[in-house]
């Protein structure tokens, strides 16, 4: 029985080593130009990588900073809705602070990253 699923596994081995580049190669080539015009043969933005790069690192420092915002934002409501709870309100005070020390780091890192991409941009511009 071994034997007969070992030959049968076998077969199908062989079979596709000559059945699959046939059916692989079954479209007709594409010529695509690899040079400077890369980007406009396979649909991709023609802009600069540095600027692509420098607006992702943007929206991704941006939507930090709008959750570091909104965690102050929670931590105040917190706050104020707390009636005078040392508990509930020592809660609110420590969001409040981490929501800040947030966005101290974030800024930081949009300082960093922003000094960064136009350093790049100055060394291989000129």
């Amino acid at each position: 029985m071994q034997k007969k699923i070992l030959a049968f596994v076998l077969s199908i081995f062989v079979v596709s080593l000559f059945v699959l580049p046939v059916v692989v190669s079954a479209q007709t080539p594409v010529n695509l130009d690899l040079g400077i015009n890369y980007a406009t043969y396979t649909g991709l933005g023609t802009k600069d990588v540095r600027e692509t790069i420098a607006r992702i690192i943007n929206v991704a420092l941006g939507l930090l900073g709008i959750v570091a915002v909104v965690i102050v934002l929670v931590g105040g409501f917190e706050w104020m809705t707390a009636g005078g709870n040392e508990e509930k309100t020592g809660e609110a005070k420590q969001r409040i602070m981490a929501g800040v020390i947030g966005l101290a780091i974030i800024l930081s890192a949009y300082a960093i990253a922003n000094f960064v991409v136009k350093s790049l941009q100055t060394a291989t511009t000129t």
